[in-house]
């Protein structure tokens, strides 16, 4: 368990292990590779403080829940809106939980990291990919307050990872031709597996099922 958890930038106690948000929210269709809503940048959300916003940002964690994903983006599950959720333990034990609308990312200093980077729209391989270190994101909640949150380390990645989806951009356009065909070939392999994983998820916990093309649109 983690040993501190923050949550949209503020230390709670005793923070469930499934967020509200995630028990409330029903799970939709992760979009794949291919999809037109994951290949533009988004709109900036103007409305803030509505009913459907919040029922995006339940229904985005109960998704990311089921997907066992530690961040996802609003065009994931088709929506054309600046959102994306997150929640992630880093190795030294602090969970951090939220979600942020119309995120900036402003790289602080020049120093990099190479690690492995998956995305739940690319279901199965991941590959090792440059990002840099630290970053401060800034956005607004769902309720237009501002947010600013310096960030490191797999944090700042999460951001970083999120906000490239909302500008229309996934991880595998920042690597290598030949790497973004292996990925694609290993995810060919590996998708019926996650699927079936995520519809067992599904079903564990109470949820109604969603079904997914035999076939992604690659």
């Amino acid at each position: 368990m983690a040993s501190t958890t923050i949550v949209q930038g503020a230390e709670v106690a005793d923070y469930p292990t499934i967020p509200a948000e995630a028990d409330r929210g029903r799970v939709l269709r992760v979009t794949e590779v291919g999809e037109d809503v994951l290949h533009h940048p988004c709109r900036p959300v103007t409305e803030f403080g509505t009913e459907e916003l919040r029922t995006l940002v339940d229904d985005m964690f109960a998704t990311m829940l089921i997907a066992e994903g530690v961040g996802l983006a609003a065009n994931q599950v088709g929506v054309d809106l600046k959102l994306f959720v997150y929640d992630l333990t880093t190795d030294d034990g602090v969970r951090y939980v939220g979600h942020v609308c119309n995120p900036v990312i402003e790289v602080l200093g020049e120093e990099t990291e190479e690690i492995e980077e998956g995305c739940l729209s690319v279901p199965g391989p991941g590959v090792d990919l440059f990002r840099p270190l630290q970053v401060r994101l800034t956005g607004a909640d769902i309720e237009g307050e501002p947010l600013s949150y310096a960030a490191e380390g797999y944090l700042a990645r999460c951001f970083q990872h999120e906000s490239d989806h909302l500008n229309g951009r996934l991880y595998i356009d920042l690597i290598s031709k030949r790497s973004r065909k292996r990925v694609l070939k290993d995810m060919a392999e590996l998708r019926p597996e996650v699927l079936d994983r995520r519809a067992e998820l599904t079903t564990t916990h109470g949820k109604e099922p969603v079904a997914y093309p035999d076939q992604p649109n690659v």
